[in-house]
């Protein structure tokens, strides 16, 4: 599968907008059909607005929606891909959910909600990718540069992504034998609207300060990277990859 993504079939948990979005629409111009997952009704025009980006890409989509809290619902997701596409080769979660709270101020219902959205689910995305994907398939999850921070405010966010990093070498080592490669790709604060609810005007300048050029990651930093994660890069598996400019290293 090195070098190509053409008549692959590429699906993207979260791929309705922002880096799902954009590596739904890079897929399609590279000759991939995509599945773009969007999670609630709020991202719903996203994703119709992707599906037809894809389309005038000249590439086929469908969209899903699911909560990938829900195993089902994970399930559907892959099944859509197989029944509309006749399989899948590519899986790719950009889910996830932050919070930046103190440890002392976080309740019961916040922890078991950023675990179920930046574990559970990626758990069982990577579990069903790995019963459904066709031979020499590729898995990426997205990660965060805060698994190598040392850091307050972020225990359940940073926390709750940090089993993905065994999730994924437990994957890669187990799907090894079809060929199928596992990888978390974890870049620093992204320049999207995921980020800035949980931090002030101060802190924003204090996360650009740390990587190169006193700028957040931007999402055209990171398809690249996954996209060659999908293709040449296939002899990564079993990594975590810090993609940010310094914020972090490790």
């Amino acid at each position: 599968m090195t070098g190509t993504l053409r008549d692959k079939v590429a699906v993207i948990g979260g791929g309705a907008k922002n880096l799902g979005g954009l590596l739904a629409t890079t897929f399609a111009e590279r000759g991939a059909k995509v599945v773009v997952h969007y999670h609630g009704d709020s991202s719903a025009e996203d994703a119709d607005r992707t599906v037809e980006a894809v389309r005038q890409a000249g590439s086929q989509a469908v969209s899903v929606q699911g909560d990938l809290t829900r195993v089902s619902d994970v399930r559907r997701l892959f099944d859509t891909a197989v029944d509309t596409f006749g399989g899948a080769d590519i899986a790719v979660n950009t889910t996830g959910m932050v919070l930046r709270k103190p440890i002392l101020e976080t309740t019961e219902e916040e922890y078991d909600r950023m675990f179920a959205v930046n574990a559970k689910a990626g758990y069982f995305f990577i579990q069903e990718a790995g019963r459904r994907l066709r031979d020499h398939g590729r898995i990426i999850s997205l990660g965060t540069s805060l698994l190598a921070a040392f850091t307050d405010g972020y225990s359940t966010y940073a926390g709750g992504k940090a089993p993905l990093e065994h999730f994924t070498r437990a994957a890669a080592k187990e799907f090894a034998d079809r060929g199928i490669s596992v990888n978390t790709v974890a870049p620093g604060p992204m320049d999207t609207p995921f980020f800035y609810p949980q931090e002030t005007p101060e802190r924003v300048e204090f996360h650009k300060s740390m990587a190169m050029g006193n700028q957040l990651t931007q999402i055209e930093d990171i398809a690249p990277i996954i996209e060659f994660l999908a293709t040449d890069g296939w002899w990564f598996t079993g990594q975590t990859l810090f993609p940010n400019g310094g914020y972090t290293t490790r």
